[in-house]
């Protein structure tokens, strides 16, 4: 019999990595503003967000500000901690995983974007495009590869302004980079990797594109490769063992391509389960293994996929809860009115 989920000891957990983080994370304190984003949003898949009080939500919110790089041209965007001082500008600059980071926890938090400098942010996603179609996650240059493709594409779709993306380009790159097994890789030539897929797939459906240029027979075969990376839980390459992480981007992947429900959510939900730690809350990449933050809350996202009692739907492209979801297509609203 599988254990049950312990909802409440994930909510504190992610509450503790709000305040401090074991040593064994000191390597990620210059990426602050993404285990926030972890926190943040886990609490809300959790339906515990309302824990941290108003109080917390607001200085959460006036910290991530703090982390805008604004009227800096092709440099803008959000960084991912204060590692580097405002005195020292000349080294500041957006990097868009953090961008993206810090645009959806403002939006799950409840804030309107006012303060975002839209065009900014725009102007560095811009500078980020390889004339390949790819992105780099830094102007200074960075690696470029299709993880930052779909978070130019996420800012672009929170910002709801895709001047900054060519399209076309872009769509070429995710082209070039499909594999001979139907899935797709971090670049052209590379092997097939599920999370490399799933920001492909989330990428041109942000884009509303994804059923213009992928064929249904190549839909099918892509279908038929994430199916077939389900042994319990999912694995993200064919011979590795099932890893927490990609019920989600396998999952959230199914969900996008319309068959998520070929998969077999018992075993996997059975997997998932046996990953978390009961104790002191968190979710490991295996069952042997000490949890993280990236894992929690990808472990939580994907049993949220499955319907798990208790637990926020979410929006699989945006990968947040569709309660935040709703929040922001009333920003857009709004904007539109302006």
């Amino acid at each position: 019999m599988s254990p049950e989920l312990a909802k409440k000891k994930h909510a504190k957990y992610f509450q503790r990595l709000l305040q401090i983080m074991p040593s064994r994370l000191a390597e990620l304190d210059s990426s602050r503003s993404v285990i926030a984003f972890f926190a943040i949003s886990g609490l809300d898949v959790l339906n515990s967000l309302d824990e941290i009080g108003d109080d917390m939500k607001a200085d959460v919110v006036d910290w991530i500000y703090r982390l805008q790089i604004a009227g800096a041209g092709p440099r803008s965007g959000f960084q991912a901690s204060t590692t580097i001082p405002k005195e020292a500008s000349k080294y500041q600059c957006g990097h868009l995983a953090t961008t993206y980071t810090g645009l959806v926890t403002l939006v799950i938090l409840g804030d309107n974007l006012d303060r975002v400098d839209k065009k900014s942010v725009i102007e560095g996603v811009r500078a980020c495009q390889n004339p390949d179609g790819s992105f780099k996650a830094i102007v200074m240059g960075y690696e470029s590869d299709m993880r930052f493709l779909y978070c130019a594409c996420c800012v672009s779709a929170i910002l709801d302004d895709w001047s900054g993306v060519n399209k076309a380009s872009a769509i070429d790159y995710i082209l070039r980079s499909i594999s001979y097994d139907g899935a797709i890789g971090q670049g052209p030539g590379l092997e097939s990797h599920g999370g490399s897929t799933f920001c492909a797939i989330a990428s041109l459906f942000l884009m509303n594109e994804l059923h213009n240029v992928l064929t249904e027979e190549h839909l099918n075969r892509l279908r038929r490769w994430c199916l077939m990376r389900q042994d319990g839980g999912f694995h993200g390459r064919p011979g590795k063992p099932s890893d927490t992480c990609y019920s989600f981007w396998i999952g959230a992947t199914l969900q996008l391509l319309d068959v998520g429900s070929l998969s077999d959510p018992d075993a996997n939900k059975a997997f998932l389960l046996e990953t978390q730690d009961t104790l002191v809350g968190g979710f490991a990449k295996f069952d042997n293994c000490t949890s993280d933050p990236l894992h929690t809350y990808l472990g939580l996202c994907g049993l949220s996929l499955l319907g798990e009692p208790g637990l926020s739907s979410i929006n699989a492209a945006l990968n947040i809860s569709e309660r935040a979801y709703r929040h922001l297509q009333e920003i857009h609203e709004t904007w539109r009115l302006q």
